[in-house]
């Protein structure tokens, strides 16, 4: 008898674990409410993680944006992961993105693995659009993205982008120095490192017509004319690349101790200005 009830038990327990497997592969939306779903992506820096991404999440969901926060882990070998699921309800919701190998100098791999999330979320939830946020060299991740993958239309287009503390012609220590780098009237710097040459193909391309760009920089104070590791020069050339192809371009400079590049991410007028430009609140 008690064989039997062991037994029994047994086979309930496996129909359920078959129910809740079968409940999670078919938790995606619908095909018209994930065309109507526009996510925001956010893409942390180098050595960091999603971590980094979760005050800015909680803000949002704080000013009543979204509900629905999920993220997206990337494997070092590009395979995406996706933990959480959109509602069909929740127009606007947050993909904290975390790359595992989040020391990788390959941009181009970091637009891949941006290219993978966002195809992750296309087959799984049928988005159409995206808008994507970067800090550091996540910004490399989302730049690569639109100079390498953003042409097809195949995929989820991007709606707007927001940079934050981007590195786009150099880093403090490395390929620049305070108060060394010359900018020209519309931006194009005097001197440029390879990873920007890459990216000025972007002033030959489209694939910003429709995109409504932010560029978020931050400025100690202190002389440096940076946020302590980024120039602002290094960050505002990106004008340079983008402003006469994009929907519109627009920057915000942040000033004071707490504008330093890695506080910038914790940052509430950062926060505010995010909100109120991704969703208007």
């Amino acid at each position: 008898m008690k064989r039997q009830v062991f037994g029994l038990l047994l086979v309930l327990s496996s129909l359920v674990l078959l129910l809740v497997g079968c409940s999670a592969k078919t938790a995606a939306v619908s095909k018209k409410a994930g065309s109507e779903i526009v996510p925001t992506l956010f893409f942390h820096g180098y050595g960091s993680s999603i971590n980094a991404e979760q005050q800015m999440a909680n803000a949002a969901v704080k000013a009543g944006v979204t509900k629905t926060v999920i993220q997206a882990e990337v494997a070092a070998n590009g395979k995406v992961t996706l933990k959480g699921n959109f509602s069909a309800k929740d127009r606007h919701p947050i993909v904290e993105v975390g790359f595992i190998d989040n020391k990788n100098p390959d941009y181009h791999q970091g637009g891949k693995w941006a290219r993978n999330v966002l195809q992750a979320l296309q087959k799984r939830d049928h988005i159409q659009k995206v808008n994507l946020v970067g800090h550091s060299m996540g910004n490399m991740a989302t730049t690569f993205y639109m100079l390498d993958y953003a042409d097809n239309k195949q995929l989820p287009q991007v709606q707007k982008q927001v940079v934050i503390a981007g590195h786009f012609n150099g880093i403090l220590g490395r390929d620049d120095q305070p108060n060394q780098m010359e900018l020209a009237a519309n931006g194009q710097p005097a001197k440029t490192n390879a990873n920007y040459r890459e990216l000025e193909r972007l002033r030959q391309s489209s694939v910003y017509q429709s995109v409504k760009v932010l560029n978020i920089f931050g400025d100690l104070d202190d002389g440096t004319h940076s946020d302590g590791a980024v120039s602002n020069a290094s960050s505002q050339s990106l004008r340079y690349l983008v402003a006469d192809q994009a929907k519109s371009y627009q920057e915000q400079r942040i000033v004071g101790p707490d504008a330093q590049h890695s506080k910038l991410h914790e940052n509430q007028q950062v926060d505010q200005i995010l909100i109120k430009f991704l969703w208007n609140k």
